[in-house]
């Protein structure tokens, strides 16, 4: 079976799981607690180096991270239902808005995930142990990010660039949606490209809801896609809800 190691409300997590359930396909879950660190852990970077989630083990053992890669895998692997396009000219369309999505949108993102779930603990760590996570993490923008929640949060005045640069994802999508005309954002189906914007597009709902209302074709989309059964199955929460239930656990 397949073994998915993720977060409920890691965006890459939640692609994937839009994935598997858009499939059908059975996985077994196992959750990382990136609040304790475990995906820094020596384990857990021999399965994904870059010390982010998701990583999926495949049925043989071998390991894929990066949540794109992970799509088009499970795409080529169990073709059907498709959530690819057929033309090979959309595909790369598809490819394209999704790695702009995680470029443009992800930085932006963290401010606002990681203020509200990460900085409260973080900000309590001594500076011993503050300089050992540090040290544990592979990559220096994730070092960075931590060090920010940790002991510079994030201002309001950087908030609200990051939200200027979150709300261009909106004004893509209307331009992408117009020009295919069937409601999703690549070709006539639902895609892998809808799947990659659908986290980014679910915390602008709760974040700013008044500016997706700005975006009428944007927001039919958004009712589309969570009408589907996948997005149940993948258990897409509201941030703040999913948090407090963790934090519940605890």
């Amino acid at each position: 079976m397949l073994i998915l190691y993720h977060g409920w409300r890691s965006s890459a997590s939640r692609r994937v799981r839009l994935c598997l359930a858009e499939k059908g396909l059975d996985y077994e879950s196992r959750l990382v607690d990136m609040i304790r660190g475990e995906q820094h852990s020596p384990e857990y970077l021999a399965m994904n180096p870059n010390g982010v989630v998701p990583a999926l083990i495949l049925e043989d053992g071998r390991v894929l991270y990066e949540s794109s890669v992970i799509a088009e895998y499970l795409e080529e692997t169990y073709p059907t239902p498709s959530i690819r396009p057929a033309d090979p000219y959309e595909r790369a369309t598809m490819r394209n808005f999704v790695r702009w999505v995680d470029e443009k949108c992800l930085a932006k993102l963290i401010v606002f995930n990681w203020s509200q779930s990460m900085q409260p603990v973080a900000s309590q760590w001594s500076e011993d142990e503050l300089a050992k996570r540090m040290a544990r993490i592979p990559t220096p923008e994730r070092r960075e990010a931590w060090l920010r929640v940790a002991r510079k949060p994030y201002t309001e005045e950087e908030k609200a660039e990051a939200m200027r640069g979150l709300l261009l994802l909106l004004e893509r999508m209307d331009g992408m949606l117009e020009a295919s005309g069937s409601g999703w954002l690549v070709g006539k189906a639902y895609s892998i490209a809808d799947i990659g914007a659908a986290p980014f597009v679910m915390r602008i709902s709760e974040l700013n809801a008044p500016a997706l209302a700005e975006h009428p074709l944007v927001t039919d989309w958004w009712a589309r896609v969570q009408a589907r059964p996948s997005f149940t199955t993948a258990r897409i929460e509201a941030y703040i809800e999913s948090a407090a239930k963790d934090t519940a656990k605890k």
